[in-house]
C-alpha cells in the first residue's frame, strides 16, 4: 500500500518504525474519503497512460492563476530558470520540508539568484491540502516560504499535464524552457525533519548545475511523499 508514495530503499523496519510510518499514511489519507489515499483513481490511471515527460525536451506549455488572482504562463519565464514544486500543507513529507525551514531555504536561495519559483497546489476541493487564496497566502506568511506565486490547480490540470505524483514532487527548467531535472527533492525519502541535514539535495545540485550552464548530473528521480489530491 505504501510503495506508491514512499520507497524504502530496502531497509529493515522496526516495531517502532512500523508504528511511525502507520501515522505517516494515516496523515497523508484524505480524510473525507474513506479509501486510502493511495488507491489508483481515474486521475492517476490518465496519469499513467499519457506520455511520459522527457528530459531534454520542452517542458509543456501552462497557464495557471496564483493566489493573488495574476495568471502566469510558462513562457512568460523564458530566458529564467523555474523550478515547479508540488505541494500540500497537510502531508507530512511537505511539512518535513517546511518545518525544518529546507523548502524555504531552498526557495530564497533560489529566487536570490533570478529562479522563478512556482509552487503548486493541485488537491481538488474536499480534498487534503485543498486551500482558497486567501488561504494560500496565509500559509505563505506563517512558513515565510519564499516562492515567486503560489498557483492554485484545484482542477489538477496543471498537475496531470506535468504527471505530478506525489507532494512534494519537484521539476527544474532551464532558460530555454527545456525540462532538465523532475522527481524528489533529495534522496532521504522519510518525512524525519532531521534527514534533511544528510540529505542530497537533488533539486540544489540540478539548479547549480543549470545555472552555471553545467550538464545535470541526475536528472530523474523516484519522486516521495503523499500522493497528489486530484478530483475523481
Amino acid at each position: 500500500m505504501m510503495k506508491n508514495f514512499l520507497k524504502i530503499n530496502g531497509n529493515k523496519l522496526t516495531t517502532s518504525g512500523l508504528l511511525t510510518l502507520a501515522l505517516i499514511i494515516t496523515s497523508c489519507q484524505n480524510t473525507p474519503v474513506t479509501k486510502d489515499s493511495n488507491t489508483t483513481s481515474p486521475a492517476s490511471t490518465a496519469i499513467a497512460a499519457s506520455s511520459p515527460l522527457q528530459i531534454d525536451q520542452k517542458a509543456p506549455e501552462f497557464t495557471g492563476v496564483d493566489s493573488n488572482n495574476t495568471t502566469h504562463k510558462l513562457s512568460d519565464f523564458k530566458g529564467k530558470v523555474v523550478v515547479l514544486e508540488w505541494t500540500n500543507h497537510q502531508c507530512p513529507f511537505v511539512r518535513k520540508h517546511y518545518n525544518s525551514g529546507n523548502m524555504q531555504k531552498l526557495q530564497k536561495e533560489a529566487t536570490s539568484k533570478g529562479v522563478v519559483w512556482l509552487s503548486i497546489i493541485s488537491s481538488a476541493p474536499g480534498q487534503q491540502g485543498h486551500v482558497t487564496p486567501q488561504k494560500a497566502n496565509e500559509l505563505i506568511q506563517s512558513s515565510s516560504a519564499n516562492p515567486t506565486a503560489v498557483i492554485i490547480d484545484s482542477e489538477g490540470t496543471i498537475g496531470r499535464l506535468y504527471q505530478a505524483r506525489t507532494t512534494p514532487h519537484m521539476y527544474v527548467i532551464d532558460t530555454d524552457g527545456v525540462l532538465k531535472y523532475m522527481g524528489a527533492i533529495d534522496n532521504k525519502p522519510s518525512a524525519n525533519p532531521a534527514d534533511v541535514e544528510t540529505a542530497t539535495n537533488y533539486v540544489q545540485a540540478a539548479l547549480n548545475s543549470v545555472i552555471n550552464n553545467k550538464p545535470v548530473e541526475k536528472t530523474v528521480t523516484q519522486p516521495y511523499g503523499c500522493s497528489v489530491k486530484y478530483n475523481s
